[in-house]
């Protein structure tokens, strides 16, 4: 079969109206949709700019194929429909003339339907992904911001890639929300909704939705703030940015991802990344910030929020945590967080820099999270994803207070009941997952009971999934304790989409996520140990969010 996108490549060289000529601009009027830019891996990067009015002039770097591309990147450029666009490379390439307008990317028929493409995992359509951002809900719409450099699958100019969804399952991916400029890439944040509109910057009376990010130039990192009055489809950056610029202070560079909350309709607080740990600021109006404390043990991509202790909302702590996954649990008076335990650690494997939903509508009894996957997918143009949506609660354990880490009951509407038995043994349970390797996307809920055991592990494709030791009082390679050590039984709820698995031990206890090998042909399934039995059993089907 001939590749239609080698086709499309070919055609557009042989047009008699281009002219194959070395050039470093190149500049048109916009008539369509989308830009569509073809690359190759064989090609060096070139470092490149779009500009337009009243478009601030964008810096991205991109692998602009000179021949035949391995695939094309697109940039939404509607909102300059009639204006013109003219584009600048740091030196001539053949590339430039291939650049083209359409109402289609190019491609597009293959999104969501490559062989590595998680189904109900959030991955983007082009390039990279990591941290999310400004995870906010408003109006109907869960906003997941996040990482994104949509002209390179390994991530350099970053940018605010935007995702929406009615039930945090299915998502639609939006343009590009905010842009890197000459004064650098627009680093991890979050966004708030300003209902009061102490910020100013809201009209006629309804909430506005402000974004506060960082912003990395090389040499420094600042904070600085945008916002949005059309329900964050496109963002005004404040003028008098930034409004944080600490590195006098902290003598680093080291100064970033700021998370905005409000704490008790009072004030505005931001927690930021600072040095050693987090700092807290406070302001009255999303512009002018004072610094107020600041608490050591963290790194990266700080959360803070208040949770009810076993439901009692009459008895919180305060969540204070980390991009590795790490928390610790206190007392907030808004301005000084007073740590009582910790740090925990309540999940493993390949998440990091989660980040709570702001603005919930059920806000202080319901807290979801979503965490950057960092589970490579090779041989895409994209690369990374989400891991699946998750409630956050506090549970009083034998330990004392610790949080739990759930996937939401939304997921339960994709799946579907495949089979389900009870007190089997470790071959016959092994045979009744295997008649189910060819199903695409599974959910496994199985009950192992350890009496006389001393390990037990589920194996898929001839990796683990999970793994436990009696003995070494471990599961996948963390310390582990169960709730009730003479039960002897392990409940684990896991998830198998392409390039990842997920897996919620005892009822979010512990939870675990890592990269699985997309290329194996019919992997098979193996329950190991010593002796184990299985007491119960569900399998299910997942259906795709992209379908």
């Amino acid at each position: 079969m001939k590749n239609p996108i080698a086709i499309t490549f070919l055609v557009l060289l042989s047009m008699p109206v281009i002219v194959l000529s070395q050039q470093t601009d190149v500049e048109f009027e916009v008539r369509a949709k989308y830009l569509n830019i073809p690359v190759s891996h064989a090609s060096e990067r070139l470092h490149m700019q779009m500009s337009s009015d009243p478009m601030d002039t964008l810096p991205f770097e991109i692998r602009l194929a000179s021949q035949v591309p391995d695939y094309w990147m697109f940039k939404d450029i509607s909102s300059l429909k009639g204006k013109k666009l003219k584009i600048h490379t740091d030196r001539p390439s053949v590339g430039l003339n291939a650049i083209y307008q359409a109402d289609t990317i190019a491609g597009e028929s293959t999104i969501y339907h490559e062989r590595q493409r998680p189904q109900y995992h959030f991955t983007s359509k082009r390039g990279w992904l990591n941290d999310p951002n400004g995870l906010v809900y408003h109006d109907g719409e869960y906003h997941l911001f996040y990482q994104h450099d949509p002209y390179d699958r390994d991530g350099l100019h970053k940018h605010w890639g935007h995702a929406v969804s009615t039930d945090l399952i299915h998502w639609q991916e939006l343009p590009s929300a905010i842009f890197p400029d000459t004064k650098g890439d627009i680093w991890s944040g979050t966004a708030v909704m300003d209902v009061a509109n102490t910020s100013g910057f809201g009209k006629d009376g309804n909430p506005v939705m402000v974004a506060a990010y960082t912003v990395d130039n090389g040499a420094t990192e600042t904070q600085h703030i945008a916002y949005s009055n059309d329900r964050g489809r496109s963002f005004t950056k404040y003028a008098s940015n930034p409004v944080v610029a600490s590195n006098d202070k902290w003598h680093t560079i080291h100064t970033r991802d700021p998370k905005l909350l409000r704490y008790d309709d009072s004030h505005w607080v931001m927690v930021l990344c600072e040095r050693d740990g987090h700092s807290i600021y406070t302001s009255d109006n999303l512009r002018d910030w004072t610094y107020r404390s600041h608490i050591t043990g963290f790194w990266e991509c700080p959360e803070l929020f208040e949770l009810a202790i076993d439901g009692n909302p009459e008895n919180t702590l305060w969540v204070m945590y980390g991009a590795s996954g790490t928390y610790m649990l206190g007392n907030f008076d808004g301005y000084v967080f007073t740590p009582v335990s910790g740090k925990h650690k309540y999940t493993g494997g390949s998440l990091y820099a989660a980040q709570t939903f702001n603005n919930m509508p059920d806000n202080y009894g319901r807290r979801i999270q979503i965490g950057w996957g960092r589970i490579s997918i090779p041989d895409t143009p994209f690369n990374q994803l989400m891991l699946l949506p998750t409630e956050l609660t506090l549970q009083t354990t034998k330990n004392g207070v610790r949080m739990i880490n759930r996937p939401v009951r939304e997921l339960d509407a994709l799946c579907h009941l495949l089979d389900k038995d009870v007190d089997l043994s470790q071959q016959s349970a092994t045979d009744l997952l295997n008649r189910f390797t060819e199903t695409d996307g599974l959910r496994i809920k199985v009950t192992i009971e350890l009496s006389h055991a001393t390990d037990a592990s589920l194996w898929y494709g001839g990796q683990r999934i999970i793994d436990y030791d009696l003995n070494g009082t471990s599961m996948n390679g963390h310390f582990y304790s169960p709730q009730d050590p003479t039960d002897m039984c392990l409940t684990a709820d896991i998830f198998i989409d392409r390039m990842v698995a997920e897996v919620y031990i005892d009822g979010g206890l512990f939870s675990d996520s890592m990269s699985l090998n997309p290329y194996i042909e019919k992997p098979r399934f193996e329950f190991k140990g010593n002796n184990i039995k299985i007491k119960n059993i569900e399998v299910y089907s997942v259906d795709s969010i992209w379908n």
